[in-house]
């Protein structure tokens, strides 16, 4: 535990550095309202905070800078404080996006992708879960003409699936009623593998029947495929924060593997850890970096996982706020559809 002074000076060094990317003097730490004591006082608290392994050195004559303990200090103080507000204007951005994202969970998650780079200005991932993973919550049918219909299932996880069925014969609106409360009471709660093998029974009753065989017809089941969607935005920024062309070349690298990708936010969501910070990733390659992450989900059932992955200098308060109110309001748009 540090004392009120050296708090305050880890939380200015940590805030500085992250502002300026330059080693952070005494000077500067002493001229903050909050830090209150002269330079000299906080060149001593700093050797101090040197030497417990919160700041580092990296040059004799040079400031200091944070180490992976220093900015967890600084974290964990972000989360005794109480919820983080996003700035007004992002607030005002967030509540614009999610007023018109409708449509397609695959274009809605690609979007919010999107929508956490512009907040961050850091690479953001967002991972829907398996499709097989999802069962339906609802059933439509929709009679586009007397002999061709529109089927679409929602799953809980936010997905749609959409087929077209052409009837044999013409069909009337009443029938396709009684149909799609037929489909209703035999799909909603399964899975997309047990949809997709799904064949009615001898109990439909004889104008419905057809109707019901014709849509069991076009669920094929090589039609979707069980793997984690992954959608990465932001790449450049991140490029563009660190240093070392090697160290770019690798971070760049693991954003490729999806696998890896939805692995490794699966590992730290599992764990409880909704900020990794450097080698708290478990992966060398993203030493340098800090991921911040939350899941959003679905009828109260985790559908996937939203994150943010800039350098350890990342503007912690912002990218927090942001990922916690965007998984928020993932969650409200794919629960209410």
């Amino acid at each position: 535990m540090l004392d009120d002074r050296k708090s305050a000076i880890l939380r200015a060094v940590v805030e500085h550095y992250i502002s300026t990317a330059q080693p952070v003097g005494s000077a500067a730490v002493a001229a903050r309202a909050d830090v209150s004591v002269s330079p000299a006082t906080v060149r001593n608290e700093m050797t101090l905070l040197e030497r417990d392994g919160y700041l580092v050195q990296p040059h004799t004559s040079a400031g200091r800078v944070p180490t992976e303990k220093g900015y967890r200090f600084f974290v964990d103080g972000l989360a005794t404080q109480g919820e983080v507000d996003l700035s007004e204007a992002s607030a005002r951005q967030v509540r614009d996006f999610f007023t018109a994202a409708h449509g397609e969970l695959e274009q809605v998650l690609h979007d919010t992708s999107r929508l956490l780079t512009s907040l961050t200005r850091s690479a953001a991932v967002v991972v829907g879960e398996q499709v097989s993973a999802a069962v339906v919550r609802s059933v439509q049918l929709v009679d586009l003409s007397p002999r061709l219909l529109l089927l679409v299932l929602v799953f809980n996880n936010g997905d749609v699936v959409k087929r077209s069925v052409e009837l044999d014969g013409d069909t009337s609106t009443d029938t396709v009623a009684d149909a799609q409360r037929y489909l209703s009471e035999h799909l909603v709660g399964r899975s997309w593998a047990e949809v997709s093998r799904w064949r009615p029974s001898a109990g439909a009753a004889p104008g419905v029947a057809p109707v019901v065989a014709e849509v069991a017809g076009s669920l094929d089941p090589g039609d979707r495929t069980d793997g984690s969607r992954v959608f990465v935005e932001g790449t450049s920024f991140l490029a563009g924060s660190l240093e070392a062309r090697e160290t770019v070349e690798q971070v760049l690298g693991i954003l490729e593997q999806q696998l890896v990708v939805v692995t490794l936010l699966k590992e730290l969501a599992e764990r409880g850890v909704m900020v990794a910070i450097g080698s708290e990733t478990g992966l060398h390659p993203l030493a340098d970096c800090s991921v911040v992450l939350s899941p959003y989900r679905v009828d109260g059932e985790v559908a996937g996982t939203i994150a943010v992955l800039g350098p350890t200098r990342m503007d912690y308060q912002e990218s927090v706020a942001a990922v916690a109110v965007v998984s928020q309001r993932l969650t409200r748009v794919l629960t209410e559809g």
